[in-house]
């Protein structure tokens, strides 16, 4: 996630960190580069057909809805992930503080906070496709890297934990019902993760947007001559660039500039796990070059 101030207006023309100029500047560049030629053709060999900016207009419109629609579909799906975690944060916390009433020797609460950090960075980089996480290992002795499903493993290990060290069969439902939470997120978040937008939905906007950007310069021509070019280059860094976004946004756990920071999150829940285990809280994660991960 890039994390900044409200940029300055040099920075707001000409800031890359976090834009996806540098990923549709080849097709901006490509478009523009069919109009600049089919302007040449209409100045050295006219009857070039074409038409007025009429059609494209509307064209235009209906394409913007649509890609206004499948980017509020895209925001939904990072929007709901950002949520999905704030409420395992706030889990997270909550388990602590049970754990601490519930469990009452000190060793047994240390191994099922450390077991619940391990699940918690497992689901991490499940999400994201990690084959092997190290942040895992740091916190339990058990690796559950070869498990058919390693945050689920550690989530039942962390309930065999409580169930045979908590103090009667209220805390052991407290806790189960806590665990109960933990995994209802994850579920959530798997769900995201496992389910892409309709790829018809991707097929129709890269192919419709080509399409325009392709054909615009044919209602350009007449009236803006030269200037053609520069106007189809505009308009493809809009669509192209809205598109690209949505790509983006639409899986909120990845690793590019505008995914969910999940390493903060982790070291966030780390912090207020930090007193229940006796150890020093480690300090927040930082953006760096204003990339928050």
């Amino acid at each position: 996630m890039i994390i900044r101030e409200k940029p300055s207006l040099f920075q707001l023309l000409f800031a890359m960190r976090g834009s996806v100029l540098p990923r549709i500047m080849p097709r901006i560049l490509g478009v523009s580069g069919i109009a600049a030629a089919l302007v040449a053709i209409e100045r050295h060999l006219p009857g070039l057909p074409h038409t007025n900016a009429a059609p494209f207009a509307v064209f235009g419109i209906a394409l913007s809805l649509f890609l206004g629609f499948r980017n509020n579909a895209a925001y939904e799906r990072w929007w709901e992930g950002r949520q999905l975690w704030g409420q395992l944060v706030a889990d997270m916390r909550s388990l602590a503080r049970d754990i601490h009433m519930f469990v009452p020797q000190v060793s047994h609460r240390h191994k099922a906070l450390r077991t619940a950090m391990a699940f918690l960075h497992l689901h991490r980089a499940n999400l994201r496709g990690l084959q092997k996480d190290p942040k895992a290992l740091e916190w339990s002795e058990t690796d559950y890297s070869n498990a058919a499903h390693p945050p689920c493993a550690a989530l039942n290990d962390l309930t065999s934990q409580v169930s045979e060290t908590a103090e009667d069969g209220f805390a052991r439902k407290a806790l189960s019902e806590r665990i109960a939470a933990l995994a209802l997120s994850q579920a959530g978040c798997e769900r995201i993760a496992t389910t892409p937008l309709p790829y018809v939905y991707s097929l129709l906007v890269f192919r419709t947007t080509y399409l325009y950007c392709l054909m615009l310069p044919l209602g350009l021509v007449d009236s803006a001559g030269w200037m053609t070019p520069f106007f189809v280059a505009v308009v493809a860094y809009v669509f192209f660039g809205l598109a690209e976004v949505t790509e983006e946004l639409s899986e909120p756990f990845g690793e590019t500039v505008n995914g969910l920071p999940l390493d903060a999150m982790c070291r966030t829940i780390e912090i207020s796990i930090a007193p229940h285990l006796d150890i020093p809280a480690p300090a927040p994660l930082k953006p760096v070059n204003y990339y928050l991960s």
